[in-house]
């Protein structure tokens, strides 16, 4: 099978941007950059979510299926910063040319990862390639590259399935659980900001990779009704996840498959 790479990523509001923008006092605190930001956001538009360009990258979750293996894992700060956790993730298309699958990356992660890469001066050849170039593969980008919304070397799921109407659109965590997964787990994202500011980096990460982990899961059964996977195929890769994700034995992992359950 090609290479299949799942993300997902966490952000959190760019104090330092915002600092920038608004030439804000030096002795206002990061909460309370962030809290002017999210009311002038609920004054414009009736809630605090803020523009695309202004949400920095806290963290990028991935699971990559890929001949025997299967791997997740995390980058994020503050290990890292910003541009080096962009900068990686696209190396990672660089290397491996994946089907890149997501759940509303289309709306909200690719976007962000947009703005700030282009802020970082990150380099992204591969994923950018539209088949108009000299570059590589050039000619099959044409008719499916990363960037198009109908093409599936980018797959967003949730998307695909509202047959591109945002309104016809499932939340994952729902969706998830009512096909027998176990959807999301004591976090969400508009959780996020709280706990970075409360230090729960690790709490974080966790709850962006099992919401990785969902998003793979309900690709396979995505894949079965369209008929790439037989029934039997399915049910070996559900085993084969499952077993994978136990040999992890990190606590989210083992809360993950309690939820699961059989």
């Amino acid at each position: 099978m090609n290479p299949v790479l799942v993300f997902d990523i966490e952000t959190i509001p760019d104090v330092p941007g915002l600092r920038r923008l608004h030439e804000l006092d030096p002795a206002l605190s990061d909460a309370e950059v962030a809290e002017m930001a999210f009311q002038q956001r609920r004054a414009q538009s009736g809630n605090d979510f803020l523009p695309l360009h202004l949400q920095r990258v806290a963290v990028i979750s991935c699971a990559l299926r890929a001949g025997k293996d299967l791997r997740v894992w995390s980058l994020a700060e503050p290990e890292q910063s910003e541009g080096e956790i962009i900068q990686r993730f696209f190396d990672g298309v660089e290397k491996f040319t994946p089907q890149i699958v997501s759940w509303n990356g289309g709306g909200f992660d690719l976007p962000v990862l947009h703005y700030r890469g282009l802020i970082h001066s990150v380099v992204a050849p591969r994923y950018w390639d539209l088949g108009d170039g000299d570059y590589g593969d050039s000619r099959d980008f044409k008719w499916n590259n990363y960037i198009s919304r109908y093409h599936t070397r980018h797959l967003d799921l949730m998307d695909l399935l509202a047959m591109y109407q945002p309104r016809a659109s499932a939340p994952l965590d729902a969706l998830a659980k009512l096909i027998g997964f176990p959807g999301k787990l004591g976090m969400d994202g508009s959780k996020v900001w709280e706990a970075w500011q409360a230090g729960k980096v690790a709490e974080i990460r966790d709850y962006c990779e099992t919401d990785v982990m969902n998003t793979y899961l309900v690709s396979l059964r995505f894949r079965l009704m369209r008929g790439e996977l037989s029934r039997d195929e399915y049910a070996v890769e559900i085993a084969f996840v499952r077993s994978e994700l136990e040999k992890l034995g990190k606590p989210h992992w083992r809360e993950f498959l309690a939820a699961w359950g059989k």
